[in-house]
């Protein structure tokens, strides 16, 4: 991890553009070359970010996902900002089109993103974070996942349970639901037999039911 005063990240985050922040400050920057710098914060006294930074996990997930044949960004460098209490990590974004961006998702993209979400399941990887904004589709026609830093990847296949959470978090997003919705049935079919009719009443109903 580097170490930056202000006027070496001042020099850095020269001719940026803040593509998200908040009442605390920036939270990310695109950069003049295409690159993205994402900072991040402790945001309570008394938190596992302080065990296990967001930084950190944001590096590590980069790193799990690419060992798992998952298409996501590549972290260049992780940097300390002391003068701003932040950190930071420096990556080259993934190259496509998040499936929001795509919007009105055909019967093929949303089979293939129901048989993406269940190889993730089996792989290990729960996405706390789960929405069509956090999942691309390369210029290859692969999937893959963007902001990654709040994300768990275990050991072995999820269970029902945490998959079914997960499938709750995509649901929340009514914009998502519906998306996913058109084509429930080919979406479904990617989904074990004991959460299919649990998952199918969620795409039906809007969250505030």
């Amino acid at each position: 991890m580097k170490s930056l005063n202000s006027m070496q990240y001042e020099a850095l985050r020269k001719g940026a553009e803040i593509t998200a922040a908040d009442d605390h400050g920036d939270k990310v920057l695109l950069m003049a070359d295409g690159t993205y710098l994402k900072l991040f914060r402790i945001k309570r006294l008394i938190t596992s970010a302080r065990l296990f930074p967001y930084w950190h996990r944001f590096v590590r997930n980069a790193e799990k996902l690419s060992e798992l044949g998952i298409p996501t960004v590549k972290v260049l460098e992780v940097y300390q900002i002391p003068h701003l209490d932040r950190t930071a990590v420096h990556y080259e974004p993934l190259p496509g089109s998040t499936l929001r961006q795509v919007g009105d998702m055909d019967e093929a993209l949303v089979d293939q993103f129901g048989r993406f979400l269940s190889d993730l399941h089996d792989k290990g990887v729960y996405l706390r974070s789960l929405h069509l904004g956090n999942v691309v589709r390369t210029p290859a026609g692969e999937l893959g996942l963007i902001d990654i830093a709040d994300m768990r990847i275990r050991k072995k296949p999820l269970s029902g349970r945490l998959r079914l959470r997960n499938y709750h978090h995509l649901c929340r997003y009514e914009e998502d639901r519906e998306v996913v919705a058109r084509h429930e049935q080919a979406f479904l079919a990617h989904v074990d037999d004991s959460i299919r009719p649990e998952l199918q009443l969620m795409l039906q109903r809007r969250p505030a039911d």
